[in-house]
């Protein structure tokens, strides 16, 4: 699981794109959209109730500690290249991630519709 910033407007506005990701299938199981909180990352938990997953790799953020079952959840950036990969990839096709760019977002509304359409298309859609 990871998180990534962008920013709605200016920089000081900031929307999180939170999302679980499995290496070995190359895929996304569940995103969400919203603050650095507690609460978008138990949106994104909620979501991902109807899979089981053996273990959590994550980054030291303080939510994965808070949230995550203890015995299941494993911090380190060893398992972690692929979706740090995944995010540049992200940055790279959808310019309203980039963080110095003239393609931004006006409202969050439009924001996580086009982030989420994209993520839709990538990795939901059936061929």
């Amino acid at each position: 699981m990871d998180e990534q910033w962008s920013y709605v407007g200016k920089k000081s506005q900031q929307r999180w794109l939170w999302y679980a990701w499995s290496p070995h299938f190359k895929r996304i199981f569940a995103y969400a959209f919203g603050s650095r909180a507690d609460e978008t990352f138990k949106t994104l938990l909620e979501r991902l109730k109807g899979f089981t997953f053996r273990l959590f790799c994550t980054d030291n953020w303080g939510a994965y500690d808070r949230l995550l079952p203890e015995d299941k959840h494993l911090v380190t950036k060893q398992f972690t290249q692929s979706i740090e990969r995944q995010n540049l990839n992200f940055r790279t096709r959808i310019k309203r991630l980039q963080r110095k760019t003239i393609c931004f977002s006006k409202s969050a509304e439009m924001h996580d519709k086009v982030i989420g359409e994209f993520i839709n298309r990538e990795f939901f859609q059936l061929i």
